[in-house]
Parts: structure tokens; sequence; C-alpha cells
């Protein structure tokens, strides 16, 4: 377009509207097989051309090999989309993914503080240079400007960009009094709008990687205590808590989850910010049915969230002939220290559910591709049906309608809700 490069949808918006301001825009097209070219103008801003991809010259790859990077703990044999190591700055504006910046180009950042990318969502760690390079372990032939790595100078120097951050926490690494001077150092930058601090994932395909340990009971309470006491000076100063902890924490410590509002508009929620919470705010029925006819319910999920929805769903056990059970499924597939939902599949379905014992089973949207009834495994709601020999679902994206499906019986399409848009392109991207 007016003879510059596309590289992605970004641009093409870029050019449209300056075409729209100069009067028009001056298209070039190539048939990728006949070689057929075509030129015309366009003298509006939208010309109505679709598009498979946002980007079109393939994801940016991440320089790191960090020693948490979850990537490198997959089994083999899942889709070859999800080994994909992504760290594209222009995923991050259009979906929120988190990234590096450590494999930005000078072009790329003045790109960005051209074309006002805002917001990004940075992963930082920690504001220790030397630490973050220990934990991130950075190919130096795949950084492309020295200055990239210091993050410190690009959150400075992406001044007029607001910025998410997050801290991926470990044990004893980057926790402790380092978590409050990074917390100390982002606090002092107007342009860092939020921080999430989130634990170390592992699974049991570590083998050759550096030995790591999830956060037991005091650690996590310890975290939550110092995001706290930070949270209690940043709604006195800055008009917000500004720093919040994942779910998980909260629930390997031990302590309640915040309500609604503390959340502030769950602004991080596909960073497991607020996810329980937002799931529970949709709540049971105000009145529930004395009786059903007879129906045994089975709804499968993680180790981690089970506890939480035995509870919320406890009310519906004064339901006469309805049986309910929540599940807590072991992941075989990337170890049992694995214990999220959306990391189950299909197979850890089959092995923790014996055919025919209950009339619905109910699983998480989390656990399928979005739009499709793919597992990570490439098994399909449909194939675990005929396998298990009993009705399998999508229990629904909230608590309300997973009641609704409980008592009516009736199976809903429900979508996941977070985590498809940057994961789609990846699909796309055929970068095996």
């Amino acid at each position: 377009m007016n003879d510059v490069h596309i590289p992605d949808i970004l641009a093409y918006r870029r050019e449209l509207q300056l075409g729209a301001e100069r009067g028009s825009a001056e298209l070039a097209l190539h048939h990728p097989s006949s070689g057929a070219e075509l030129s015309f103008s366009v003298r509006w801003e939208e010309p109505g051309l679709e598009f498979e991809d946002v980007i079109f010259d393939g994801i940016r790859l991440c320089a790191n090999h960090c020693d948490f990077c979850y990537i490198h703990q997959m089994p083999k044999g899942m889709r070859k989309s999800l080994y994909i190591m992504d760290d594209d700055f222009r995923t991050s504006f259009l979906y929120g993914s988190f990234v590096t910046l450590t494999n930005l180009t000078e072009e790329d950042v003045e790109r960005i503080l051209d074309e006002k990318l805002s917001p990004l969502y940075v992963s930082v760690h920690t504001a220790d240079e030397d630490k973050r390079a220990e934990l991130m372990n950075w190919w130096p032939n795949k950084v492309p400007s020295e200055g990239a790595v210091k993050i410190r100078a690009m959150i400075e120097r992406l001044a007029s960009i607001d910025l998410f951050t997050q801290m991926v926490l470990l044990p004893g690494r980057n926790d402790g009094d380092d978590l409050d001077d990074t917390l100390e150092y982002l606090a002092s930058r107007p342009n860092v709008l939020a921080v999430a601090c989130v634990p170390v994932g592992l699974t049991g395909n570590r083998g050759h990687l550096t030995a790591l340990e999830p956060y037991n009971r005091e650690e996590a309470a310890d975290v939550l205590s110092r995001v706290h006491r930070f949270q209690e000076r940043m709604l006195a100063e800055r008009g917000t808590r500004f720093v919040f902890a994942s779910d998980e924490f909260y629930i390997r410590a031990g302590w309640p989850l915040p309500e609604e509002e503390y959340y502030e508009g769950y602004a991080m929620l596909e960073n497991g910010v607020g996810m329980v919470r937002d799931f529970l705010s949709a709540g049971l029925p105000a009145e529930l049915p004395p009786s059903l006819e007879r129906r045994r319910v089975l709804i499968g999920t993680g180790k981690l969230f089970a506890p939480v929805l035995a509870e919320a769903l406890a009310p519906l056990a004064a339901v006469e002939g309805l049986e309910i059970e929540v599940r807590a499924l072991t992941n075989r597939t990337f170890g049992e220290v694995t214990t999220v939902a959306g990391l189950l599949a299909g197979r850890d379905v089959l092995a923790g559910v014996e055919a025919g014992e209950a009339d619905l089973l109910l699983l998480s949207p989390n656990m399928f591709k979005y739009g499709t009834e793919s597992m990570l495994d490439d098994r399909t709601r449909s194939e675990l049906q005929d396998e298990l020999g009993m009705r399998v679902a999508v229990g629904g994206t909230n608590l309300a309608e997973l009641a609704s499906t409980i008592l009516s019986g009736e199976v809903r399409d429900h979508l996941p809700s977070i985590g498809f848009s940057t994961h789609a392109i990846k699909e796309a991207a055929k970068q095996h």
C-alpha cells in the first residue's frame, strides 16, 4: 500500500488512514498462484477487504530461554501450534498477550511510539537487571538490540505507552524483598497501570531443566501479605490497588478470595487474576426446584478449582433426585503438579471417569480449543461421549450457566472465555 510493505493488519489500517488523509490510498495485490497483479485506489478509510490472519509476516518468536518457560515443559505429541514460542508486540496490543520486549528492534520501538500501540502487556518478572538476565537466559544472537534487554530503560523509553505488567514469581528467586523492590520501581513509572503476580507454572516434563518447586501454603501467604500491604499504599497514593495476585495464590495459601470490586474491572482476567471470582459472581438461582427427575451429573475440573466449585454448588444437593459430584481430574498429560482445568486433555478425562457412571458429564469450556470440540490432545467432545457412553457437554462460562445446565439438563454450546485470539494466530502461522 502506497509503496509500503504491509506486514500486519495494524500497518494496513495505518496506511488506509494516511491515504484517506491524502485523498486516496494505492493498493497493489499479487495473486500467489497465477502471479496476476492488480492495483487500485481507495478513497475511503475502509474498503471492506477481509484477511484470514491479522499478522502477515509470521509471529515474532521469543529470544529467551527462561527457567520457567511453559513451552519447554510441554509433553510430546500435542498440536504443533502449542510449541510456537511467540513473543510478538503486535499480539500484545491486539489481544493482550504478554511479551518480554527482548526481541524488539530499534524500528519496532519507533513503530510502537509512532503508532501509539497502547496499551501493551509486558512480562517484567523483576526490575533487577542482573536477576532478570539470570531468570530469562536470552540468546545473545537472537537479541537484535542490546537496549531491548534492559527492562527499566525499555519501560522508560515507552513512557507514552500504557503498560500492564506481570511478574511470574518463583519461590526464593524473585519474590520476598525482590518483589517489594520491583513493585516500588514499577509504581514509580506513571505509564505502568497495573502489575499481576502469578506463580510459576510447572509440569511433570521438566527433565533437563532447572529444578523448581511450586509455591507452598506459607510461601503463597507471604506473597499475598506483601501484595496486600503494597495495595493499601497504592490506594492512598494512586487511587488504585495497582498490584493484584492471581487466584492460585489465594487458593494455595488458603485465603478467601477477594470480592468483585477488589479487581477493579478485571483488567488482567486472562492472566488468572480474578477468574474464579468472575466465574462465581453470576451466582446460583435465587430459588431452586424442590425435586427433579432422577439424574446423576458429574463435573470434571482441575484439582486446584475443584474444592472451590464443590463449595459453590453445595446448595444444589438439596434438590431431590439430583446427584452431583465435582471430580478433581488428575493431569497425566502434563503431570500431577499441573492442577488447572485448562490444561486437562481428553486422555485425562478418560482416565478419571468410568464409562456410563453418570447421565451427564460437564467439562470446563477452557479445556477446549476456541470455537471447536477439540481438546489439547485433539480428542473431541463427541469422541469422549462415544467412548464413555454418556452425554458429555461444556458446562458454562460462569456459575449461573453451569447451574442452569445441571438443573435443566439442556446442553448449550459454551465457548472458552479466554485465550483464543493469540492462539488462533498461532494455529494459522504454520511456523513449525
